[in-house]
């Protein structure tokens, strides 16, 4: 079993290296709380996942409300191909208080929990700090694009109307691209952020939203695109977790006037929410059209989104899918496999 396993990695990973027009992915649940499932391509690997700030070992409690995600996806244990999900954090604008003002929290410093800095656009925020704590040892930095992304800044200023209309939210979200070198290689990468301002009712505080990056070979993310974003879109939210995680936040924010209808109404708008903001980061994320299609699911007859980079399309029970440009190529009957239960997943009539 062992031996087919390495067996089916090895072919898997030079299918791929040659772009070949068979991929097979699978779909695994977020290991650490099974807070969604997404799409891994076969034989790459994931760590990192959900996880809970300590408010004691912080120094306050502003970080501990929500959960944090830090998700890698990688071609190999460098990452020379990968897709990372950076966490939300929140931060500290000291510039209006006294406190500030005389110098008391400089820049860099602690309050209750918070780093405390100036709040800045997503494209400086995404170059002073996101960039350089992921890559710390980076060499020949280069910006080669930045991007302002209003549709997407409006997207997350509709649902903070929507669920916190107490709140004066704004939002400023970028993409910039990069070229660098990192341990004697080459790359380049996308990394895209949005910034949240709590505006006067939070006086001073911010945040970040919707941070990730991808990245490949220099001169080789283009060709790695289809699949990056494929794992990117593929996410499907456990609905249980999520409700369960909106009424924690609620206590631990010590909000407990919230009803259950309430809590219903957040979920659903969160769940919109997330298929528009997907759509705004397609377009220009990538700088292509969305270049997905709707499929039914064989087994449960549900549209799911998909890429449309392939011809066909086909999916197990397990919900974990093969794509493929070659007509007469069927997973159940290839040997190199060694696995069955496969159906087509065809495109939804419209």
């Amino acid at each position: 079993m062992k031996k087919t396993f390495f067996l089916l990695v090895f072919f898997m990973n030079l299918l791929i290296s040659q772009t070949s027009p068979v991929i097979q992915f699978r779909r695994v649940a977020e290991p650490n709380e099974g807070a969604f499932t997404f799409l891994v391509p076969a034989g790459w690997r994931t760590s990192g996942g959900i996880f809970r700030v300590n408010p004691t070992m912080q120094g306050g409690a502003a970080q501990s409300i929500a959960a944090k995600l830090d998700l890698s996806v990688k071609r190999d244990n460098f990452g020379t191909v990968m897709l990372r999900w950076l966490p939300d954090m929140l931060y500290f604008d000291m510039s209006r208080s006294p406190a500030g003002q005389m110098g008391l929290f400089p820049p860099g410093s602690n309050y209750n929990g918070m780093t405390v800095y100036p709040v800045m656009p997503a494209e400086e925020y995404i170059r002073q700090i996101v960039f350089p704590s992921v890559h710390p040892a980076a060499g020949q930095v280069q910006v080669t694009t930045r991007t302002k992304l209003p549709g997407l800044a409006r997207q997350y200023l509709k649902l903070a109307r929507a669920t916190q209309p107490m709140i004066d939210f704004s939002y400023d979200a970028a993409v910039v691209s990069f070229t660098y070198s990192e341990n004697g290689k080459q790359f380049e990468e996308r990394m895209l952020a949005v910034v949240e301002n709590w505006g006067q009712a939070g006086a001073g505080m911010w945040g970040n939203k919707e941070t990730f990056y991808v990245r490949a070979p220099k001169g080789r993310l283009k060709q790695w695109e289809p699949v990056l974003r494929e794992i990117r879109l593929s996410i499907i939210i456990n609905q249980k977790w999520l409700s369960e995680e909106i009424r924690g936040q609620l206590v631990r924010a010590g909000i407990m006037n919230r009803t259950l209808q309430e809590m219903q109404r957040i979920d659903r708008e969160i769940t919109a929410h997330r298929q528009q903001v997907n759509a705004e980061i397609n377009h220009d994320f990538f700088l292509t059209v969305t270049e997905q299609e709707d499929y039914i699911n064989p087994f449960t007859k549900q549209v799911e989104t998909g890429s449309n980079q392939w011809r066909f399309r086909w999916e197990n029970n397990q919900g974990d899918v093969i794509y493929t440009n070659q007509e007469d190529y069927n997973p159940n009957t290839d040997m190199h496999l060694n696995l069955n239960g496969f159906k087509l997943s065809r495109i939804r009539k419209r």
